[in-house]
């Protein structure tokens, strides 16, 4: 079982619960998530904070709680550092990567890079997922 956060157009925020990531992939292109609130079928998965699960002594869980306040700058620091490690930068031909690889034209592989307006809209429109995460400068760099 898998627990997304999810957001509808106008903002609405709720929980889904999936047997797989592949379960919501199914579900969100046949059109069945829609919003508690508003009905809306216009839904996103969306980052959630992570959390730990404990176990009581009686081997039954305990509602998920934070292993620790979480220091938002040092987590955004951490997720740029990764995706810089693993992403490869494909700037301004984002979109059409994206593309080839979801159509099979080229193999997938973990991709960063820019995209207008418009080519969100169309990737949105073709079924792809893709996170949109701002660029952070790099404040551990020491200005000479």
């Amino acid at each position: 079982m898998i627990v997304f956060d999810l957001i509808c157009e106008i903002g609405h925020s709720f929980e889904g619960w999936f047997d797989s990531s592949e379960s919501f992939e199914e579900q969100y292109k046949k059109g069945l998530l829609i919003c508690p609130y508003c009905e809306s079928s216009d839904i996103k998965k969306v980052l959630s904070p992570v959390t730990v699960k404990r176990s009581a002594g009686t081997g039954e869980a305990e509602q998920n709680t934070p292993a620790q306040p979480i220091d938002y700058n040092r987590l955004a620091y951490e997720m740029t550092k990764i995706m810089h490690e693993n992403f490869e930068n494909v700037g301004p031909d984002f979109s059409s990567e994206v593309l080839k690889m979801h159509y099979g034209v080229k193999e997938k592989r973990n991709i960063r890079g820019v995209a207008t307006e418009k080519e969100e809209k169309i990737l949105h429109e073709e079924g792809i997922d893709f996170f949109k995460i701002p660029v952070l400068k790099d404040t551990k760099k020491k200005n000479s």
